[in-house]
């Protein structure tokens, strides 16, 4: 039985209480702060390692069926038999154990070697699988502007540890109407977005057309990503690069980037954002 929750984990917290010392000015005072923790966590696939990533040490079981899902080693949830989280000395492993077709898939993508905090990419063996092709998205979602300004707005107060720490990327689902489905934070933007697709993945209904929202740049794997989970568009606050604007083009997705408070810029996709009678400059 695939497990919903991850076990309790009291010995590895998600945030530790430092006391630096703060200057302001020619003034310097020790004062409480909040800081992230980073884990190694090894994401095992019929006993054999795949991927250790640094992250923080919650959402494991999502993060391990996100990934697992956005990186093609599973086409769906169904795919995994049991999903345990172990703690050890060293670090924390996702031991997940697949369907006999899904375990050809995961010995292929083998990848024996610990990447750094929200390394997209480690241990890709060839070019042609850096550079995979992406799927092709939905269509059917039009945002307006205003919606593009409504998640961006409303994602902050949904960053937790975030809030806590300022030092951590989000992930998110938001759709019209509907507003954030579900928000995912961690160290590593992709881990963030990770755990947002296996958060999405194991929901008791499927996700209504929507944005993924994220609090960082937006590079080819982001891309990846967000379409092997159906995305059709990625809202950032930060811009692409040109190698994820490509990627987007192909998989046929919206790309918005910097997105602030007094704007935001359309990459690809356009026709997904509806402008109204709002002549164009």
């Amino acid at each position: 039985m695939l497990r919903s929750q991850d076990p309790s984990n009291p010995e590895i917290p998600d945030a530790v209480r430092t006391r630096p010392l703060r200057f302001r000015g020619s003034t310097a005072a020790s004062i409480p702060r909040e800081v992230p923790e980073e884990t190694a966590v090894a994401l095992v696939h019929d006993a054999s390692t795949t991927a250790v990533m640094m992250a923080t040490p919650s959402d494991l079981v999502e993060f391990g069926l996100g990934f697992s899902l956005t990186e093609g080693v599973i086409a769906n949830v169904s795919d995994v038999r049991d999903i345990d989280v172990v703690a050890g000395q060293d670090g924390i492993e996702v031991r997940m154990w697949l369907s006999p077709r899904s375990s050809a898939a995961a010995a292929a993508r083998r990848r024996r070697q610990a990447g750094p905090t929200g390394c997209g990419l480690c241990g890709v063996d060839s070019l042609a699988q850096a550079l995979r092709a992406p799927p092709a998205v939905g269509h059917g979602l039009t945002l307006r502007p205003g919606d593009i300004h409504a998640a961006i707005d409303a994602l902050p107060q949904l960053q937790t540890l975030g809030d806590l720490t300022r030092a951590v990327h989000a992930a998110g689902w938001w759709s019209p109407g509907g507003g954030y489905l579900a928000v995912r934070e961690d160290v590593g933007r992709h881990n963030a977005l990770d755990k947002l697709a296996g958060a999405l993945a194991m929901a008791a209904t499927p996700a209504p057309p929507g944005a993924v929202v994220l609090t960082s740049r937006v590079s080819v794997e982001m891309v990846q990503k967000a379409a092997m989970i159906g995305a059709q568009v990625i809202i950032a606050v930060s811009a692409p690069t040109a190698l994820a604007i490509r990627t987007a083009e192909a998989a046929g997705m919206t790309l918005v980037g910097v997105a602030r408070r007094d704007g935001f810029e359309v990459f690809t996709g356009d026709e997904r954002i509806d402008q109204g009678a709002a002549p164009r400059a």
